[in-house]
């Protein structure tokens, strides 16, 4: 008996289907930069024209998933603002270089075609490109039936950006006096989602359309709003030439919290104590904590507990780097001061 590949579980023609609502996506994100390169197996790019010129140029990159936040989107059924996490996910680590985003790859991995769940998946990542001012430059869609059980998906994403030698940001310049400044999140962003989903949906056993009166929305509305994406706000920063001459790290609060994120870009010999009563932890995080009864050091080690970025700067231009992040539309805070100590690290008193 002849077989197809449709017989194993791959559909060609509804795969050429979802392919042919990609293009309209990507060229929403694209610029000048971006070089036509019809039916190519890969992405181009140019470096320079366009105005852009560098003198020692250095690209980063960074590569990241949605996590476990996608088995909320399953539940919910809903799949155009995960691609947003995603983009964010990458761009965020990127921007702590002090880079600026260039162009950014998907991967997403379904176990059947599906043009409508395609184009809603690729839609969230226009969209987040689009908010980091990065050009979606391509990206590759697997469908493999025996790797994904129905219903299951997974997405990964890539960025590029650039930056110049002798302005890269990571942390070495960091010394005692610095201050630490917190920059708002809106909410659990996109890590720790095992637990969030354990205390909502296994301890609680909410549904995804389940009301939440704390919050003013379903479940699924509050699990599912974006990571936000910081390359506007990064820019301002790095347009105001008192404040970009003075900032010395930035970390972006993911897994880990604010402890082991802003941990990382800390020289030997230094530490920094976090004052926790400097911002107010927006209710979502109470309300998971209080749904799986979980101890609040555990809470600040998973989640971002209200504060997506953490920007260190020199004394003299904290104001002027509180004012430009509020100029932006984010909320901000003075969280502590970087001081010497034997032992060194941030601790969140």
């Amino acid at each position: 008996m002849a077989i197809s590949y449709k017989d194993s579980g791959v559909d060609l023609d509804s795969y050429a289907e979802a392919m042919n609502r990609i293009p309209s996506l990507l060229k929403r994100t694209q610029n000048s930069r971006v070089m036509p390169l019809a039916g190519g197996f890969a992405g181009l790019f140019r470096l320079l024209g366009d105005g852009h010129a560098y003198r020692d140029p250095v690209l980063v990159s960074g590569s990241d998933g949605v996590g476990t936040k996608l088995k909320v989107a399953i539940k919910a059924k809903q799949f155009d603002t995960v691609g947003i996490d995603l983009v964010a996910m990458c761009v965020n680590d990127c921007l702590c270089i002090g880079a600026e985003p260039l162009f950014f790859l998907d991967y997403l991995a379904l176990p059947k075609d599906d043009p409508d769940l395609v184009a809603a998946l690729v839609k969230g990542v226009s969209d987040g490109c689009v908010d980091a001012g990065a050009a979606l430059l391509g990206g590759e869609t697997a469908i493999m039936p025996d790797l994904y059980a129905p219903g299951e998906l997974d997405m990964a994403g890539f960025c590029v950006g650039v930056v110049e030698k002798d302005e890269l940001i990571d942390g070495t310049q960091i010394e005692s006096g610095d201050v630490i400044i917190g920059v708002a999140s809106d909410g659990l962003h996109s890590n720790g989602f095992s637990l969030v989903r354990k205390a909502v949906f296994e301890v609680a056993n909410l549904k995804i359309d389940s009301e939440v009166p704390e919050l003013g929305t379903t479940v699924g509305e509050a699990l599912l709003t974006p990571t936000k994406i910081y390359a506007k706000l990064l820019s301002a920063l790095q347009q105001n030439e008192q404040v970009k001459l003075n900032i010395t790290g930035i970390a972006h609060i993911t897994g880990g919290g604010l402890a082991e994120n802003i941990g990382r870009i800390m020289p030997e010999g230094l530490q920094a104590p976090v004052d926790r009563s400097a911002w107010e932890v927006p209710t979502i995080f109470n309300w998971i904590q209080g749904l799986g009864d979980v101890d609040r050091e555990e809470m600040f080690r998973v989640f971002n507990m209200g504060v997506g970025l953490a920007v260190v700067v020199r004394p003299e231009a904290v104001e002027a780097t509180l004012e430009t992040i509020k100029q932006t539309g984010s909320e901000c805070w003075q969280l502590g001061t970087i001081q010497k100590g034997e032992e060194s690290g941030v601790y969140v008193d």
